[in-house]
């Protein structure tokens, strides 16, 4: 079972309380990266703080270089809100909250394959935090999932060779969105589980459950594949077969 097609990309925004929201009709790829990928962050930033008025000239200049219209704004109060956009890059089904209620009043929880490679925008304030982007963007695919699953992680260059870091919790991905400037080559950010061996326990019983079901529909589909591929194999087979019948017994009168 996979995502419907129709949610592979949008836009929503954390400065607002309201759950509607759009989804566009473009949907984003980044370019695979080339050259060693690590987990290993080679140095951190040199800063962490600006001035007001060094923000300001950040964000004009960031301004000048966008070619998206996605700019920045600073408010008076010293706060920034802008864009940012994160490639959903998730190996597991996810838990999807559906429309339906089911016989006990909840609603019906089912376990999707989110595509791989789509991109979602979010308009946030320099004050949200990793934490708060990945909920957003948990909230916003509708994925009951527990955020503690997954991880934000930013894919940088340095030189001729490409790196991914995970972020923490607590990090400010505009104000390092600022920094890198708005070119996507130079900074992407990446939604994926979390590393190391997949905590089962961490799951709930409807969730394992889904994950089952969704298992046992790729083995019958494998398993219908190789079927329909071996009977077209043993037709041509029997062709060939009869065609050389024909032309044995043609020969022999």
């Amino acid at each position: 079972m996979t995502w419907n097609s129709t949610m592979s990309s949008g836009y929503s925004s954390l400065e607002e309380d309201s759950e509607e929201y759009f989804f566009t009709a473009r949907t984003s790829f980044f370019r695979k990266p080339s050259g060693k990928v690590t987990d290993v962050e080679k140095d951190r930033e040199l800063r962490t703080e600006f001035s007001r008025e060094e923000i300001g000239q950040k964000i004009d200049q960031y301004n000048m270089l966008t070619r998206d219209l996605l700019k920045m704004t600073l408010s008076p109060t010293g706060v920034y809100t802008g864009f940012i956009k994160v490639q959903m890059d998730l190996r597991r089904p996810v838990t999807v909250r559906g429309g339906q209620k089911g016989a006990g009043g909840g609603r019906v929880e089912e376990a999707f394959y989110l595509p791989r490679g789509v991109t979602n925008t979010l308009h946030i304030s320099s004050n949200n935090t990793v934490k708060q982007v990945i909920v957003a963007l948990l909230n916003k695919f509708t994925v009951a999932d527990n955020p503690a699953k997954y991880g934000l992680y930013k894919r940088y260059r340095r030189e001729d060779q490409v790196y991914v870091c995970k972020l923490a919790d607590d990090e400010q991905p505009l104000f390092l969105r600022l920094v890198a400037g708005p070119d996507g080559d130079t900074l992407s950010f990446v939604l994926r589980e979390q590393h190391g061996e997949v905590m089962w326990d961490a799951f709930s019983i409807p969730e394992l459950r889904n994950f089952l079901r969704i298992l046992d529909k790729e083995e019958a589909e494998q398993r219908e594949a190789v079927k329909r591929r071996y009977d077209a194999y043993r037709l041509r087979l029997q062709e060939a077969l009869s065609e050389v019948r024909g032309a044995s017994e043609g020969r022999s009168l």
